[in-house]
């Protein structure tokens, strides 16, 4: 009875073999896998790294160590054909059509710290335009052609006196450190709003008192600080032509707000930016010598704890490295994000902390941190407000240099009471973050103030309809903004 149990075993054996032989792949794959089985694991990526070196070991929790000398962003040559009918013939001439050698664009790369002016003619920028080409073609080019960003829709309706800006909440739970990117709203990157004259009255104020701390440059930066300047002009000027204009010739831009006229051609890029646009910009350019980021450029009277002059000349992951987490979670990927960033997906996250009073620029050491230090029995909730930091990132096209971007915005954290889930997200996150995120947030100086507030309007959210008892608190689908935030903010303009 045994061997004729052996015998039908062995058969089945056989049977079962040629069978899975006769399998795909594939499908081999899957028997596997329901099995429990599992083979070496196939790569997931199509195509590997191209420069990590297999020699060098990772440390634990250390970010790959990669080489980007070799790794450049997608080239925006073949916008030259869309522009060049526009140039007058002799312009049109120096622009070499489509195609680069690439041995010679790699050979003859724009170093750092040198000044696109005086450069040869074959010299190129990392998106593969030659300095020739970028001469010729002039002042204000057709940067939506270029850069594959179209302009923005005129906002006739904008009124500087009532406009607000956008009620931006980006809370998130859970709540992890990561770069919670989206896709940019274009028409939106530069917003005009009510406090536009004031805060430009208080940058100029900033500069006169900090000079560089707030505005600097280094050798290297003059294409991306004039195409950064000429970006965001072009940008007032389509979205809000009743207020803005450039004359014909190029060369004053004409603020019907401020009613001033700035000569472009005597005033250093950042300082137009300073004295006519109400936001910060740090521009960032690429080392040929080792591919990575540095920080180049910037006009920066909104930060908090550092300055342009604590951070300018570092790479990206220098200027990081105090956040938490940061080297562990994010080095790699904003590295590999930088290198490869195309000029035609800018994108936008949002940044926050709830502040006492409306502290604008704190360098180290400004007396205003004494806030931070203690629970004040005198705190009132009238003196807490949000604070978010919207951010945004894009690539510019002609000098490859890679915009940062940010405006403070200050809301009263008594705004948060008839805004459905607000209250009950962000305390969430006031009371179950992670330790070290919410220390270097530094929110603790206000918890005991705006927790109570939260938990009791968290209630009345519950008891009026407006949130379900047992919702389960997590990132709104209208995030960064919360379920009828547009016809509140239409409201509060008088629209």
């Amino acid at each position: 009875m045994s061997d004729i149990i052996l015998l039908f075993l062995g058969i089945s054996f056989i049977l079962s073999s040629l069978g899975y032989l006769a399998l795909s792949k594939r499908q081999r794959e899957v028997i596997l896998t329901r099995l429990h089985f599992r083979g070496r694991r196939a790569s997931t990526s199509n195509t590997p790294p191209r420069s990590l070196s297999p020699e060098r070991k990772v440390p634990n929790n250390e970010p790959p160590v990669i080489d980007y000398k070799d790794i450049f962003p997608p080239s925006r040559r073949e916008a030259l054909a869309g522009i060049a009918h526009t140039l007058p013939a002799a312009q049109r001439q120096k622009l070499s059509g489509c195609g680069v050698d690439q041995e010679e664009f790699r050979k003859s790369n724009i170093p750092l710290t040198a000044n696109y002016e005086t450069c040869g003619p074959s010299t190129y920028t990392p998106t593969e335009f030659s300095i020739e080409e970028i001469k010729a073609l002039g002042d204000f080019p057709d940067y939506a052609e270029l850069s594959g960003v179209p302009l923005p829709v005129p906002y006739k309706d904008c009124d500087f006196q009532k406009a607000l800006p956008r009620p931006y909440r980006p809370f998130r739970w859970a709540y992890h450190q990561t770069m919670s990117l989206t896709k940019l709203e274009t028409d939106w990157w530069l917003e005009l709003e009510r406090g536009y004259t004031s805060r430009i009255t208080e940058r100029k104020a900033l500069f006169e008192k900090y000079g560089k701390l707030v505005v600097d440059y280094l050798p290297g930066s003059e294409l991306a600080c004039k195409e950064l300047m000429e970006i965001a002009l072009q940008f007032y000027c389509a979205r809000y032509p009743h207020y803005f204009s450039i004359s014909s010739d190029k060369k004053v831009f004409h603020n019907g707000i401020l009613k001033t006229d700035t000569n472009l051609k005597s005033m250093h890029p950042l300082h137009v930016l300073l004295t006519n646009v109400p936001e910060d910009f740090a521009i960032m350019l690429r080392n040929p010598e080792d591919g990575y980021y540095y920080f180049r450029a910037g006009v920066i009277c909104s930060s908090l704890g550092w300055n342009v002059g604590t951070k300018l000349g570092l790479q990206l992951k220098e200027i990081h490295a105090p956040i938490p987490d940061y080297k562990a979670k994010m080095e790699f990927s904003m590295d590999r994000y930088f290198s490869k960033l195309p000029t035609s997906r800018p994108i936008q996250r949002g940044s926050w902390g709830i502040e006492v009073d409306t502290p604008l620029f704190m360098p180290p050491g400004d007396p205003h941190e004494a806030h931070r230090l203690t629970q004040s029995s005198d705190l009132t909730l009238s003196r807490c407000h949000l604070r978010v930091d919207w951010q945004t990132l894009r690539r510019l096209p002609l000098s490859a240099a890679i915009i940062f971007n940010f405006k403070a915005l200050f809301t009263p954290v008594s705004e948060f009471r008839d805004e459905a889930h607000i209250p009950a997200l962000c305390n969430k996150v006031l009371k179950e973050g992670k330790k070290n995120l919410m220390e270097y947030k530094g929110t603790w100086h206000v918890e005991h103030v705006v927790g109570p507030a939260l938990e009791l309007w968290e209630r009345e959210q519950i008891e009026k309809g407006m949130v379900p008892s047992d919702w389960d608190v997590h990132t709104l689908d209208e995030s960064p903004w919360y379920p009828g935030w547009e016809d509140k903010w239409r409201r509060q303009q008088g629209f």
